[in-house]
């Protein structure tokens, strides 16, 4: 017994000294860089949880003006000369100061259709961002005579210091808040739409999940994901240790894992620590939650999921939004568009191998109880794009057309593409010119000399917009249209058989 205890203690020895390195070459290592910024530092007075719960929609919009009006002050008014440069989204002179703007859209907004609404939909939108990236989507349920309302999420559209010190928690607080205002505004009226974009996606699917054990909140009709952050890396489940060093005051950079410029009008582009410990918490309560619903049939009860999602994702799990949500669905009129690599770029012998994906290694066998759409270019005599359809429950795909071809210059879709379309004033490909943000960042395609730039080319060179955008509107339009057909509020209980198939004869399916 006495050797096994020397064996044990030794053990731990090794451990602890182990940390105590890793530690230390964390807090040196977070020295290297760009120093900190007030916008880095400043930690504006955000609502809590706690107010979440008690506020209306006019108070938290209150509070919101008053957070804004905090960092105007305690930021903008106080920089010192060196950083009021126009790559400063913080000086008040900056091309990129969202302020200067026709609309700020890091607030919140509620886009009110014409004449009775129809619906509502509550729009979520994802972490560092802000509600400027579910303002295309928005914008077409208020076309389509519902409420479109997207929530500002704490933390978020101010500083990234604010990030520093959220909880996911209060996230999940500010959805209630939002559907509890758009039920309120659309009354009985039509269905109601959750629709979440990476993390605003894991606060959705959660919501809905909550709203089945819980009579007190309103039940979605419907269920869409854009790249939805159900899965993430393993770095994200310990990235919280990376701030440890910063609990001594010296070593504050610590807290972050990146320290860039504030460019972009819309967008953190700093990430703290706390910011990637707080997806994957979200991340790991949504999967527990989902295999619980499973477990005790609960899900028969979830209303259909509509997701959109690149076959390659740096950001999130692909295989996990199958495996972990899809698998355990039931036959509920529910759909997986799937986005494909451009298998004519001819690139395969760059791609490494964990890019190098096929639908057909992580879909279960057909049938399937969802039905599955891939947007491929796969066997195009063209080069256009199709959309390659299995309904659920079927074995063999229909075929349509899209009449849009892969852009040469993409070779995927990525995380961050999926809600813009290509038109976008600051994430397109070929931005509107009657839109002007004081930068493209979607139309730069800059070749040069390396750490000539203030960020990497790796930052620049992700594709930022959609160019089957078109079609992810088509698919909500058709789903609005069916929620509609059966009544507010039976989208959660009824099965039905999803989008309708297009014409074409169906064929063998070969993913």
């Amino acid at each position: 017994m006495t050797r096994l205890r020397r064996i044990f203690f030794r053990g731990i020895l090794v451990l602890a000294s182990s940390a105590s390195i890793l530690l230390a070459f964390r807090a040196f290592e977070s020295q290297r860089g760009p120093d900190l910024e007030p916008w880095h530092t400043f930690r504006p007075s955000e609502v809590t949880r706690a107010e979440l719960e008690a506020l209306d929609w006019a108070g938290y919009l209150e509070k919101e003006r008053a957070l804004f009006a905090e960092v105007l002050a305690q930021v903008t008014a106080a920089l010192p000369a060196e950083d009021r440069v126009p790559v400063n989204r913080y000086f008040a002179g900056s091309p990129v100061h969202p302020a200067s703007f026709a609309t700020d859209w890091n607030r919140s907004f509620v886009l009110e259709p014409e004449g009775e609404p129809r619906g509502a939909a509550v729009l979520l939108h994802g972490l560092t961002d802000s509600p400027y990236s579910m303002r295309h989507v928005a914008e077409r349920y208020r076309e389509l005579g519902l409420i479109a309302l997207a929530i500002r999420l704490p933390g978020h559209g101010t500083v990234p210091g604010s990030l520093a010190e959220v909880a996911w928690p209060d996230w999940s607080a500010a959805t209630r808040l939002a559907v509890r205002e758009a039920r309120r505004r659309a009354g009985n009226a039509g269905p109601l739409h959750l629709v979440g974009y990476s993390t605003g996606g894991a606060l959705a699917l959660q919501y809905a999940l909550d709203a089945l054990d819980d009579e007190k909140l309103e039940r979605p009709d419907r269920i869409v994901l854009l790249s939805p952050m159900i899965g993430i890396t393993t770095f994200a489940r310990f990235a919280g240790l990376l701030g440890l060093p910063a609990l001594l005051p010296s070593f504050a950079k610590a807290a972050w894992i990146s320290v860039v410029p504030e460019f972009n009008p819309f967008k953190y582009n700093s990430f703290p620590v706390n910011a990637a410990r707080q997806s994957s918490l979200l991340s790991r309560a949504l999967q527990d939650r989902l295999s619980q619903a499973a477990r005790s049939a609960r899900l028969e009860g979830l209303a259909p999921v509509l997701t959109f999602q690149s076959v390659v994702d740096f950001t999130v799990s692909t295989r996990a939004v199958v495996s972990t949500l899809y698998t355990e669905l039931p036959g509920n009129g529910s759909e997986l568009v799937l986005f494909d690599l451009n298998r004519r770029a001819k690139l395969d012998l760059l791609l490494n191998a964990a890019s190098d994906v096929v639908a057909r290694d992580f879909l279960p066998a057909a049938p399937r109880r969802f039905s599955t759409t891939l947007l491929t270019n796969q066997d195009s005599t063209t080069g256009e794009v199709q959309a390659r359809t299995l309904p659920a429950g079927a074995s063999a795909e229909v075929t349509h057309p899209l009449g849009i071809a892969y852009p040469k210059e993409l070779f995927s879709l990525s995380h961050v593409a999926v809600p813009f379309p290509i038109d976008d004033g600051l994430y397109g490909m070929e931005p509107d010119p009657s839109e002007d943000f004081g930068v493209r960042l979607g139309a730069m395609a800059p070749r040069g000399e390396r750490g000539a730039l203030v960020v990497s080319l790796d930052f620049l060179g992700r594709a930022a917009s959609n160019p089957f955008f078109p079609f992810v509107l088509e698919r909500i339009e058709a789903a609005i249209e069916e929620d509609a057909s059966r009544g507010p509020g039976a989208g959660s209980r009824t099965a039905g058989a999803g989008s309708a198939s297009p014409e074409p004869e169906p064929r063998a399916l070969p993913w």
